[in-house]
């Protein structure tokens, strides 16, 4: 969200659109915390429903996972899923979900992490999907809202 703001006050986009709030993991307080720091015009809002993946590598098994990371919002829309079918595996927040797909590929994460992210990341990164849809709450409602420069 803050290089989204970043790029938005240096003109090196003309919008940016960033999540603010979701039904189940509420405010998104890194976005707040952006939003503090930088001058900006909302032009309007969006929402979208977001469907959640537990990807791994290719071959990896759900029994060989040693630990979860993603996003704190991603992590809180899925807390019933984690504690139901990982309940002793620890969690870690990272910076976004496609970030910890991407470090995941990159080998930046263990080879027996799992990451929760939106399905279209597993096909980029290549990653291999062993649970879709695994948000607590459908509709899984996050609002974005869209931004230009002030």
């Amino acid at each position: 969200m803050r290089g989204v703001l970043r790029a938005v006050n240096a003109g090196e986009v003309a919008q940016g659109i960033f999540p603010v709030v979701n039904s189940r993991g509420g405010l998104v307080y890194p976005a707040f915390e952006a939003m503090g720091e930088f001058s900006f015009q909302m032009i309007g809002e969006l929402w979208m429903e977001v469907f959640q993946c537990l990807m791994v590598l290719p071959g990896t098994k759900k029994e060989n996972i040693t630990e979860i990371v993603s996003h704190s919002q991603a992590l809180a829309q899925c807390e019933r899923y984690l504690k139901n079918t990982f309940p002793s595996v620890p969690q870690r927040e990272w910076q976004d979900t496609a970030k910890a797909a991407k470090d995941l590929h990159d080998g930046v994460l263990s080879s027996t992490t799992a990451v929760i992210a939106p399905a279209r990341s597993a096909q980029i990164y290549e990653l291999e999907i062993l649970g879709k849809g695994i948000q607590d709450q459908r509709p899984n409602l996050t609002t974005f809202i869209i931004v230009q420069k002030a």
